[in-house]
C-alpha cells in the first residue's frame, strides 16, 4: 500500500512539473495549452486580470485579418514570456492606446476568453441595447497662429430618442476609419468600457496634404457588442489646412546651382581667381537655407548661415540635448520679411518642428540678420 501511494505521488509530481509556466508557441495547440497551465497557478481573481490582458494583447496588440491570424501572431509575439511579462506587455499597450485599463486595477472587462466567443449570458456586460450610435465631432488643441491641432471623435451609444444609455463594466471594440474623397488615411482601435468613453483623437500633424481632397475627411466609427455592431458616420469634417502636414520632400535650395560656369575651368575644376556669384540680397533667402539645414540635419550649412554671438560655438550649436541637434525634421508654413535695410533685416517665420523624440511643436521665430560683406548671416534669434 505504502508501494502504491508513493507512485501515486510521484505520477502527481511528474505532472505537475509538466506544466508550463511560460508561452510555448510551437502551434495554437501548445498555445492555449501553455496558457492554460500558467493560468492554473494564478488566484481567481489573478486568472481574471491574466485574460483581460490576453484579450488586450489580442485585440490592440497585434493587427491581423481573422480570430486564426491573430492568435498566431499572438502566440509568437509572446513566445517565452511568463505571467508578469504579459502582465506589462499589456499595460503597455493599453497605455499606448489610450485605454483606461492596468493590470493592477479591479476586473473590469468581464467574461473573457481569447479562444472563443463566448455565448452571451444575462449578466454579460457586453450585451447591450441599444437603438444606434452618434458621433460628436469637436476641434481642440489650439494654436494661437496655427489655430486647431487636432479633432476629438466622441461615440455614444444612444437609445431611440438620441440620448446616451447607460452601461459599464464592458470591453466593447471601438473602430474608427479615417477617409477622404475615398482614399483611406487611417484607422484606429480603441476599448470601449462604458458611455463616458473618452473617444479617439486626429491630430492634424499626422494628416499629410497629399491624401486630404479640398481639406476635408469622412469619419466612420463602429462598436462591436456580443449582440450588434453599430455604426455611423460623418462626412465631409473639415481640417486646419495650416496644421496638416506636407508630404516628405528633399529640401531644395532655388538659389544654389550645381555649377556656375563662369567660375569653371576646362578642366572641370573651379578656378580659384575668379570671385563666386554674388549672394543673393533678399534676406529671406538665407533663413529659408538655414531651416532647410536644419530640416536635413546639415548642421554645419546651418551654422555657416548665421553670425549669432548667443549660439556659441558650432559644438554648442549642434548639441543634441540642448542645440539644434534635436531637430529631426521642419515643416515650414510661411516666411516673410517685416523690414530690411542695407545692414540690418528682420524675417518671420511660421514652421513644425519634430524632434527626434518625434514630438512636433508650431513656432513662429523672428530672425535678426545683419548684412556680412553682402551676404546676410542671421544675427539673432527670438520665439515669439
Amino acid at each position: 500500500m505504502k508501494r502504491i501511494s508513493l507512485l501515486l505521488i510521484l505520477f502527481l509530481f511528474t505532472l505537475a512539473s509538466c506544466k508550463k509556466d511560460s508561452v510555448d508557441a510551437t502551434n495554437l495547440k501548445t498555445f492555449q495549452s501553455s496558457i492554460n497551465d500558467m493560468a492554473t497557478s494564478l488566484t481567481t481573481l489573478e486568472q481574471i486580470k491574466f485574460n483581460e490582458a490576453l484579450y488586450i494583447l489580442k485585440t490592440f496588440g497585434v493587427e491581423a485579418d481573422g480570430d486564426t491570424h491573430e492568435l498566431n501572431l499572438l502566440s509568437k509575439m509572446l513566445e517565452g514570456k511568463k505571467v508578469p511579462e504579459i502582465l506589462a506587455m499589456a499595460d503597455e499597450v493599453a497605455q499606448r492606446n489610450g485605454i483606461a485599463w492596468t493590470s493592477g486595477g479591479p476586473p473590469s472587462l468581464g467574461e473573457m476568453n481569447i479562444f472563443g466567443k463566448i455565448e452571451a449570458k444575462e449578466t454579460d456586460p457586453n450585451e447591450i441595447i441599444a437603438n444606434g450610435l452618434s458621433i460628436t465631432v469637436n476641434p481642440i488643441s489650439f494654436d494661437s497662429i496655427l489655430g486647431p491641432k487636432a479633432l476629438q471623435v466622441v461615440p455614444r451609444l444612444v437609445d431611440r430618442l438620441g440620448k446616451p444609455i447607460d452601461f459599464r463594466g464592458a470591453a466593447l471594440e471601438a473602430i474608427m476609419v479615417v477617409s477622404s474623397n475615398g482614399t483611406p488615411v487611417s484607422t484606429s482601435k480603441n476599448l470601449m468600457q462604458d458611455n463616458n468613453f473618452k473617444g479617439f483623437t486626429i491630430r492634424f500633424p499626422d494628416l499629410t496634404t497629399d491624401k486630404i481632397a479640398d481639406n476635408k475627411i469622412d469619419i466612420s466609427v463602429s462598436v462591436a457588442a456580443s449582440n450588434k455592431t453599430y455604426k455611423m458616420s460623418k462626412i465631409g469634417v473639415g481640417v486646419n489646412p495650416k496644421a496638416v502636414r506636407q508630404p516628405s520632400v528633399t529640401p531644395v535650395d532655388p538659389y544654389a546651382h550645381e555649377e556656375d560656369p563662369a567660375v569653371t575651368t576646362e578642366t572641370g575644376t573651379v578656378d580659384p581667381t575668379i570671385p563666386p556669384a554674388t549672394a543673393s540680397p533678399d534676406p529671406k533667402v538665407t533663413v529659408q537655407r538655414f531651416l532647410n539645414n536644419l530640416s536635413s540635419q546639415n548642421l554645419r550649412g546651418a551654422y555657416e548661415n548665421a553670425q549669432n554671438p548667443s549660439w556659441g560655438s558650432y559644438e554648442t550649436f549642434s548639441n543634441p540635448t540642448s542645440g539644434f541637434g534635436s531637430v529631426k525634421n521642419l515643416n515650414v508654413k510661411n516666411i516673410n520679411s517685416v523690414s530690411t535695410s542695407a545692414n540690418s533685416a528682420s524675417v518671420n517665420a511660421t514652421y513644425d518642428v519634430t524632434d527626434k523624440n518625434g514630438n512636433t511643436t508650431a513656432l513662429k521665430v523672428t530672425f535678426g540678420l545683419k548684412n556680412v560683406g553682402g551676404e546676410w548671416k542671421i544675427s539673432s534669434y527670438k520665439i515669439n
